[in-house]
C-alpha cells in the first residue's frame, strides 16, 4: 500500500439517543456491528468499527447517547462517551432532523457543543442526520443555522438509513486524520472480541422482543464461550450466557408462559450469532436476578462499565 498520501485516525460519533449513531456506523462499514432498535439508549458501551478505502483508514467509535443521567448506569455510560471524546482525532456531532418549528433540537445542540465538545477541544464535524425526512431547502437553512451558532469545522446533511451523504462525510474527515499508515489490516472491521458481539446480539433481541421495562433492566454476560469446532469441525461451539435483571417479575416476563418467551429469544439470538460466527452453536441462556444492579457501582464494574 502506498502510504505517501494515506491518512488514518480516530473519529468518535456523539449525539443524543436515537440520533442514528449505530445506523451510521453500520452503513459506513456495510456491516452490522452496532445493534439497532427503535428504542432509545440501546448502545451502552463504546463500539469500534474500522473503515477502509484506498486513501484512508478511519477508526469510528460509536458511543452511548448523551442524556440526563437518572442512575449510576447512565453515569457510567456518559463517562465512556466523555473518555472517548478525549481519545479521538475528530468528532462527528450527529444531530437528527426533526419535523417541527425548528429543523433540529437547537437546545440540545447547544448543550452538546458547550458542555461536551468544546471541553474536548477536538475538530467537530456537525452531521445533521435523517435528511430523508426534510427538503433540501430545510437542510440548507439548518446547515446555515448550525454553522452560525456553533462554528464547527464543517456542516453536512446525511441519511444514515439510506446511505446518502456518507462519501462526503469521509471526504470531510480525511484532513483531520493525523497518521500516515493504517493501524489495522484491511480485513479487520472491529477490535472487539466475538464474546462482546454475542452479548450485544442477545441484548438487541431483548429490546426487540420485550416491552418497555425489561430491556433497560437487562444486562447480558457471556459466562462461557467454548470453541469446540477447532478440534472437531462436527461439534458445535458452546455459548452460555446470563441475562441479569433487577426483579423476579422481570425474570418471569423473560421466561414467559411455559418458557416460550425465552425459547423465542434464544432462537432469534442463535440465528444471528451463527451468522456472525459463520458456524453452528449451542446457546444456553440463564436468567439471574440482581436487585438494582444499575445503581450498584461494584456490579456495574463487573459488567464492564
Amino acid at each position: 500500500m502506498d502510504t505517501s498520501s494515506f491518512s488514518c485516525g480516530f473519529a468518535v460519533i456523539a449525539g443524543p439517543p436515537n440520533a442514528g449513531k449505530s445506523t451510521l456506523l453500520n452503513k459506513l462499514l456495510d456491516c452490522k456491528l452496532s445493534i439497532v432498535t427503535p428504542k432509545p439508549q440501546t448502545t451502552r458501551k463504546k463500539i469500534t468499527g474500522i473503515y477502509h478505502d484506498e486513501r484512508c483508514q478511519i477508526i469510528f467509535l460509536d458511543t452511548p447517547g448523551i442524556m440526563q443521567p437518572q442512575q449510576k448506569l447512565h453515569e457510567s455510560m456518559l463517562a465512556i462517551t466523555r473518555k472517548t471524546l478525549e481519545e479521538a482525532d475528530a468528532v462527528i456531532a450527529l444531530i437528527p432532523y426533526t419535523k417541527g418549528a425548528e429543523p433540529f433540537d437547537i437546545d440540545f445542540a447547544a448543550e452538546l457543543f458547550n458542555a461536551w465538545l468544546k471541553p474536548a477541544g477536538k475538530p467537530v464535524i456537525a452531521v445533521l442526520n435523517k435528511s430523508d425526512l426534510v427538503s433540501r431547502a430545510v437542510q440548507e437553512k439548518a446547515e446555515s443555522v448550525m454553522a452560525r451558532l456553533f462554528c464547527p469545522a464543517s456542516v453536512i446533511s446525511v441519511s444514515a438509513l439510506e446511505g446518502t451523504g456518507l462519501k462526503q462525510l469521509v471526504d470531510v474527515l480525511v484532513p483531520f486524520l493525523p497518521m500516515d499508515d493504517p493501524l489495522y489490516p484491511e480485513d479487520i472491521l472491529s477490535t472487539a472480541p466475538e464474546r462482546f458481539f454475542v452479548s450485544e446480539i442477545i441484548r438487541e433481541k431483548i429490546f426487540l422482543l420485550y416491552g418497555k421495562e425489561v430491556p433497560y433492566a437487562a444486562e447480558v454476560v457471556v459466562d462461557e464461550f467454548r470453541e469446540q469446532h477447532e478440534n472437531d469441525p462436527s461439534r458445535k461451539d458452546l455459548i452460555r450466557c446470563s441475562i441479569v435483571v433487577e426483579r423476579d417479575t422481570q425474570k418471569q416476563i423473560l421466561i414467559g408462559s411455559g418458557g416460550n418467551a425465552l425459547k423465542k429469544l434464544g432462537k432469534a439470538a442463535r440465528t444471528d450469532i451463527e451468522e456472525l460466527l459463520g458456524r453452528p452453536i449451542f446457546l444456553e441462556l440463564f436468567i439471574k436476578v440482581r436487585p438494582d444492579w444499575r445503581k450498584k457501582q461494584n456490579l456495574l464494574k463487573s459488567y464492564g462499565y
